[in-house]
């Protein structure tokens, strides 16, 4: 029998080694994976070999011509993978979802984001791809020209398989059920790797893709359940008090809480929202709940009081399904309903879409006179967008629903000088100092807009409704963060910065602030109830945000969540009247909760459950209906 050489699989030992260790050295300096003690560390250090060694095991079947090349078009593959999870992560701290690699329509309107995103540098993260070409050119002794026997080719595999054991079993003391109650790609990042993930991500796509096929809607008993366990009675002082008031709801494009009420360079970043919270309800404590979808995340969360996707975005993984959003149940009570957005109406999937969501019209780029003086960055900019939905909206046949969606102030956060108002800020982020214009001038824009509402005569017959879509500033910029806000970014800190304003304007109302927790999933009902229309028969995991006895109570979509006094987020608990960390039982009767509502919501939407659901007139019984 021949003893195993460990020297005749020099090339393929080194093509493991240089990708393992560019792999570790990515984690520690481009991702910001927080490591809590040295078990984790190892954790990291270890996770990407098992993988490494299957795919590069492969070879050990072919012949040496075939072997090296195998080795080198997988070494290529293996880091445009880890690449592609660096740029993504540069600006969405976040790692890639095959969803999201199938939204290739997007890229083509990228343009300037992804382009500022792309670094000299980055070449460095082939090196060792280089290094292997290098080595057959000029260094052919590392390769051999025999075959490997069974023995050796299955000593490899036990090897790989008990590396891969151990790995998991190390994760799985670290972060029990790792597989099956995580909802953060942070953590699975860290204790299976990127590699592993994206093969767990691959089994999550098929295992959804199936989801719908085997539905038959029972799982809607428990969910409505919960849902009706958990509805609250709208409140008699609110409800219908806008009954047949047209609605503009304006989505602030990466508009963040931190910058209301705030000052850069001495100058106010916001004096008209600032003015005009004061004659409108303003909630202080309103958090995006977006994922990967962003804006459109956004869109889905406050259309239908459903949690978004943990992977990709609904707008292109589920856009044939059938949803009970607020487009379609205004007009059904009458209302003319409408999106307004000067894009191409196939970006985030929306022309599909909307037809799911029960829209009458979308104005999209066609309908806007963008020329390129109009524009920057993105497309139209937000002063001339407000003022050619003016007239649309003078067009539309009333009571109207119109979502407005801005631009202006979209990541890299271009502004031409003449439309600059204030100076940037001075940090060591492009990104945050360029925030700080841009918001200024959407502010502006809403400003001459809501004059012109009022000289139009639309102003005093509409509920004016105004929101933020997702945050602007990643954790990518914590540093400069810290600068401006004179804080440490803890993930407390970081968590509370997923505040974004919502300000609900009502004819003859007074101001008021409402500090009440809450979320764009509470939206949907609260503008229902507002007009008047019930909705003890949705299936909605909101509830009004002007309640009495609000639960304050909102799950983010990486499962963090918030309540009045709390606030849990990587596996933390936090005091939120100190910002430190607190004992673990006071958040742990919120956990089961918060998983519920994102593994029911996830259901409704990967099983299509809302199409058995939707004949049925009252949900009085609803396992008899179902059968």
């Amino acid at each position: 029998m021949r003893k195993f050489n460990p020297s005749s699989i020099s090339f393929v030992a080194i093509a493991i080694v240089l990708l393992w260790i560019k792999t570790y050295i990515v984690y520690k300096t481009s991702f910001d994976i927080e490591i809590e003690n040295w078990k984790q560390e190892f954790i990291l250090f270890m996770n990407p070999l098992s993988f490494l060694m299957f795919i590069f095991g492969i070879s050990l079947y072919f012949n040496e011509k075939k072997r090296n090349r195998y080795i080198i078009i997988a070494s290529f593959i293996v880091s445009s993978v880890l690449y592609g999870n660096v740029v993504f992560y540069r600006f969405f701290n976040d790692f890639l979802t095959l969803p999201v690699l199938f939204q290739t329509s997007n890229m083509a309107d990228l343009g300037s984001s992804v382009n500022s995103l792309l670094n000299v540098t980055d070449s460095l993260y082939f090196l060792d791809f280089v290094i292997l070409i290098t080595l057959i050119k000029l260094k052919p002794a590392f390769i051999t020209n025999r075959s490997f026997s069974k023995v050796e080719s299955r000593t490899y595999l036990l090897i790989a398989v008990a590396i891969s054991f151990l790995n998991l079993g190390l994760a799985e003391t670290e972060r029990p059920q790792l597989l099956t109650r995580t909802f953060d790609r942070e953590i699975l990042i860290k204790n299976i790797g990127t590699y592993n993930y994206h093969l767990y991500d691959l089994f999550l796509q098929s295992k959804s893709s199936a989801q719908r096929a085997f539905a038959d809607g029972s799982e809607l008993v428990d969910i409505d359940n919960y849902i009706k366990a958990n509805y609250e009675e709208p409140n008699n002082e609110y409800f219908g008090i806008a009954k047949g008031k047209n609605v503009i709801l304006i989505s602030l494009e990466s508009t963040q809480s931190f910058v209301v009420n705030r000052t850069v360079n001495g100058e106010e970043i916001t004096p008209f929202l600032n003015d005009f919270i004061k004659e409108s309800y303003y909630f202080n404590n309103f958090y995006h709940q977006t994922g990967q979808g962003k804006t459109s995340d956004s869109e889905f969360i406050v259309e239908n009081s459903l949690y978004p996707l943990g992977r990709g975005a609904v707008f292109f993984t589920h856009s044939g399904n059938e949803f009970e959003a607020t487009p379609e149940i205004l007009d059904e009570n009458g209302y003319f309903t409408a999106s307004l957005h000067a894009n191409k109406k196939s970006f985030w999937n929306r022309d599909i879409m909307y037809q799911s969501l029960g829209y009458d019209r979308f104005y999209e780029i066609n309908d806007f006179n963008v020329k390129e003086e109009n524009s920057v960055g993105w497309g139209l900019k937000d002063k001339e967008f407000f003022e050619q939905s003016v007239q649309h909206l003078k067009e539309m046949p009333e009571p109207y629903y119109a979502k407005l969606i801005t631009l202006t102030n979209h990541f890299p956060f271009e502004l031409e000088e003449e439309d600059q108002l204030i100076e940037p800020f001075n940090s060591g982020s492009q990104t945050l100092n360029n925030y700080f214009p841009t918001v200024r001038y959407q502010d502006e824009a809403l400003k001459l807009f809501i004059q012109k509402l009022k000289d139009e005569g639309i102003y005093d017959d509409s509920i004016i409704i105004l929101y933020g879509d997702h945050y602007g500033i990643s954790e990518n910029h914590n540093r400069a963060m810290e600068e401006y806000l004179g804080e440490e970014i803890t993930p407390f800190v970081s968590t509370q910065l997923q505040r974004v304003p919502l300000v609900i304007h009502i004819p003859g109302h007074a101001g008021k602030t409402i500090s009440t927790v809450s979320g764009q999933i509470d939206l949907k009902p609260t503008i229902l109830h507002l007009l008047g229309i019930h909705t003890k028969k949705n299936i909605d995991f909101g509830s009004d945000l002007f309640l009495d006895d609000k639960m304050e109570f909102t799950v983010l979509r990486d499962g963090s969540f918030i309540t009045k006094d709390y606030v849990f987020t990587r596996e933390i608990c936090y005091d939120k009247s100190t910002g430190k960390q607190t004992d673990q039982n006071v958040c742990d009767r919120y956990k089961e909760k918060a998983k519920n509502e994102l593994e029911y919501s996830d259901a409704i939407i990967y099983g299509d459950l809302l199409r058995f659901y939707e004949n049925i007139e009252y949900r009085g019984d609803l396992t008899k209906q179902l059968k």
